[in-house]
Formats: C-alpha cells, sequence, structure tokens
C-alpha cells in the first residue's frame, strides 16, 4: 500500500482512511473490534473518530466510539507507532452548555477525556468538528497550540469550516506564530461537489492542507443500493434520500457501467474517482461489516483513465466546463 503525507507535518497516512462514526450505532462493539482489525490487517493506519461519536444512537453517551478504538489497541497489543488517530472536538457531550463548543477551557478538559477513552498519551491528528462562532478564533488557535507544544497532539486540523472561517483561523495562526490548521475534513463525493470545490479547494491546494473527505459514498447512495424504484430499509436512507434526483440516478447508471467494465462496484468507483485527484489525501470510509470493508478496500486497485474521470466530473458536475 502506497503511504501519504498528510499536509505539512509529515504525517504517514493510508490513501483509505477508517471512519467509525458506525461504532456505536450500526455496528455493535464485536463488530467495531472485527472492522478494526481487518483494516489494520490490510494496512489502514489512519483511524478517525470524534469524542461525540456516536451520542445519536439510543443508550450511546458519547465517546463509546473512542473507547472502542482504545480497548482495540491495548487489547490487539497495537504498536502506538503504528497507528495515525484522528479524534475531534466541538460537539456538546451531554454536561450542559459548557461541555462543548471551542474555547480554550473546553479544548483542554476534551482532550484529555479523548486521550483517556482512546488509553494513549498523544493525538496523531486533533480536529475542531465544527467553526465556533461564540469563540474568538484566536483563543481557539492558541489553546490548539498549546497542545501541540505540550506533545499532547501532533497536528491539528479543521472540519466543516467554510472558506473564510478556514482562511481566518490561518490567517490568525500566521499572525500569532501559532500552530496552525494542517488539513481539512470537507463533505466531499461525486453527488456534493460544490461545497469543497467552490473555494476550499483552492485554499487547501495554496496552503498545502491535507484533504480528508467524509462521506464519500453520500450516505450511501454511491453505493448503487438505492435506485429509482428501491429504497432499501436503512439507518441512513433519511440523508441519501437528498440526492433522489433524475441526474443524479442516470449518474449511478453510468457509474454502474464502468464498474461492470472494470469488474469493481459502484462504492469503488465513486471512491476511485476522490483517488485519482491528486489534492485528495485520504477518503474516510465507514464500513459496518466486514464485507463493506472488503469492498471499499478494493477501491484501492481500481484506476480510472483520464477520459473516464473526465466522464465523471461532467456527468456530476455543478457548474460548466470548459469543453
Amino acid at each position: 500500500m502506497e503511504y501519504r503525507t498528510l499536509g505539512l507535518t509529515g504525517l504517514k497516512v493510508s490513501p483509505l482512511c477508517l471512519g467509525t462514526m458506525q461504532f456505536g450505532w450500526t455496528a455493535d462493539d464485536s463488530m467495531s473490534q472485527r472492522v478494526l482489525s481487518a483494516a489494520f490487517e490490510a494496512g489502514i493506519n489512519f483511524i478517525d473518530t470524534a469524542d461525540i461519536y456516536s451520542r445519536w444512537a439510543d443508550g450511546n453517551p458519547g465517546g463509546v466510539a473512542e473507547q472502542i478504538i482504545g480497548r482495540w489497541m491495548k487489547q490487539n497489543s497495537i504498536a502506538r507507532e503504528k497507528i495515525v488517530l484522528a479524534t475531534k472536538v466541538r460537539g456538546n457531550m451531554g454536561g450542559g452548555s459548557e461541555d462543548e463548543g471551542l474555547s480554550r477551557k473546553h479544548i483542554l478538559a476534551a482532550v484529555e477525556n479523548s486521550l483517556r477513552r482512546l488509553q494513549t498519551d498523544y493525538l496523531d491528528l486533533y480536529q475542531a468538528h465544527w467553526p465556533d462562532p461564540k469563540t474568538p478564533v484566536e483563543e481557539t488557535m492558541r489553546a490548539f497550540d498549546e497542545l501541540v507544544k505540550q506533545g499532547k497532539v501532533r497536528s491539528v486540523g479543521a472540519s466543516n469550516y467554510s472558506a473564510w472561517e478556514l482562511m481566518q483561523a490561518l490567517w490568525d495562526s500566521d499572525r500569532n506564530d501559532l500552530f496552525r490548521f494542517d488539513s481539512l475534513q470537507p463533505h466531499y463525493n461525486l453527488v456534493h461537489r460544490d461545497e469543497f470545490e467552490r473555494e476550499l479547494s483552492a485554499v487547501c491546494k495554496t496552503y498545502h492542507l491535507g484533504v480528508i473527505p467524509y462521506s464519500p459514498l453520500a450516505g450511501g447512495f454511491l453505493t448503487g443500493k438505492y435506485r429509482r424504484n428501491l429504497v432499501p430499509i436503512s439507518a441512513r436512507a433519511g440523508g441519501a434520500k437528498r440526492y433522489f434526483s433524475e441526474r443524479n440516478w442516470i449518474l449511478l447508471d453510468l457509474m454502474d457501467a464502468l464498474a461492470k467494465q472494470k469488474g469493481a462496484s459502484i462504492s469503488q468507483i465513486a471512491l476511485a474517482w476522490l483517488l485519482a485527484d491528486p489534492l485528495i489525501s485520504s477518503p474516510i470510509i465507514g464500513a459496518n461489516s466486514i464485507e463493506q470493508l472488503k469492498d471499499n478496500l478494493g477501491a484501492l486497485d481500481v484506476r480510472l483513465t483520464p477520459a473516464e474521470k473526465t466522464t465523471l466530473d461532467k456527468a456530476s458536475a455543478w457548474k460548466e466546463t470548459p469543453e
């Protein structure tokens, strides 16, 4: 497996990142452990989680995904340096209005809780899950800078930031000589392109930020399990319905035909499209089973020709592309 460098800090990450949003939600503890082991054995060293995963699930108080990862590393004697471990801070952890946000107080408390749940003494990547309009950017970036200098965090990143919010944070770090965001985790896939491509992609390219797209399969829509006359029962069906349009059904038909030509799955075509972009560091995959994981990993063996990528670009373009 060919590893990639994430941003400017030199973290060496696998070309696919294992997401854990499903841990404690659509994947129970046992299956989550199996998925982690199978991914690691296949060469995946990059694991992404968040302190709130998966607090929305019944009986899940938050922090469950981090706990599962921590137990997995300890029980399997996984050498810490073999894993690039990323988590996030910002969401409400159930302790009231002060138990969320990007204030210095909350960040310094949240990182200790994440380290405890993950059973580690440092994070490779600590990310702001969303911006926090109630906290000055300088306060947030100084807190992250403090954690890097303490050795508790190796790199910091942003998720769900707009271009102006990302630029504001980069500018503030530069102005105050603070450790800056080195990666962005955007919502990006074949049917959700404009949010990233409109302005964020230019910022990431100019300032050499690693790009870790989440939802690369559009909540399951780009797996092909949803069709014009077929909507299976799924915990994520509600989110996928936003993509139900004639334009996207045509795109799925095109991807299906391309997948058959290459002996691949529609999911693998969707991931291969992202992997063909040199700006993308490591798309985040989420697997509820070993079968799903193996299918996603198969994308690493799929190569799109320039003509095939252009065809997909045009079929999914959010703006007119030059001929």
